[in-house]
């Protein structure tokens, strides 16, 4: 599986993190399009690089680890979505569940939005559990975007409490999908191409 690189932290440097998937053994050999994803995501990231301080993330590059390994547990904590609902660990047993680290100020998260809030909608009703993990320095930047975006998507906000409980891996986007048993099925830093996105569904 390729992916994008993530976007780069504002003081940190490129990440060193690259995405991890089983699909990263078949050794695929690099498309045109890729190179021109690179090429587009480089001049992102000069325009975000003159970010003003309000928009710096408010989660620190310099201490995020390394993505989860794959078949690896994670501990999804109780989270306040940004519409008000409380999402609780339960709502996600035995279903597959993705999680979403983004920014409304990330360009590669801006490309990589759209098609998660597809994949939302339109498995969903197979049985999908979908959080998103805003990382906006204020959770009125993230409700504001997804809003004037029309996401549908469910969010939370990354308070310091939720951190704690789920570090933030290192990059962003960051893309992690748990399997019905809770194990980590993919994990990946940076923006996934549409068809990456798509196969989240192969996993139902």
């Amino acid at each position: 599986m390729n992916a994008v690189p993530p976007c780069p932290p504002r003081d940190d440097g490129p990440s060193p993190w690259p995405g991890r998937t089983a699909a990263a053994a078949l050794g695929l050999p690099a498309l045109s399009r890729r190179q021109a994803l690179r090429l587009a995501a480089a001049g992102a990231g000069l325009a975000w690089a003159g970010a003003t301080p309000a928009q710096t993330p408010p989660v620190s590059e310099a201490q995020a680890g390394p993505l989860p390994p794959l078949g690896s547990r994670l501990q999804v904590p109780e989270l306040m979505l940004l519409d008000g609902r409380p999402w609780r660990p339960a709502d996600a047993a035995g279903r597959v569940l993705v999680l979403y680290w983004w920014a409304s100020w990330c360009p590669f998260c801006a490309v990589q939005s759209p098609l998660m809030d597809k994949l939302w909608r339109e498995q969903a009703g197979r049985g999908l559990s979908f959080v998103g993990l805003s990382i906006d320095r204020k959770p009125e930047d993230a409700v504001a975007y997804l809003q004037r975006r029309g996401y549908a998507f469910p969010s939370a906000w990354v308070t310091p409490a939720v951190q704690r409980a789920l570090p933030k891996p290192k990059g962003l986007p960051v893309t992690v999908v748990l399997g019905r048993d809770g194990r980590v099925v993919m994990s990946e830093a940076g923006q996934l191409f549409p068809e990456d996105v798509e196969s989240i569904a192969d996993f139902l």
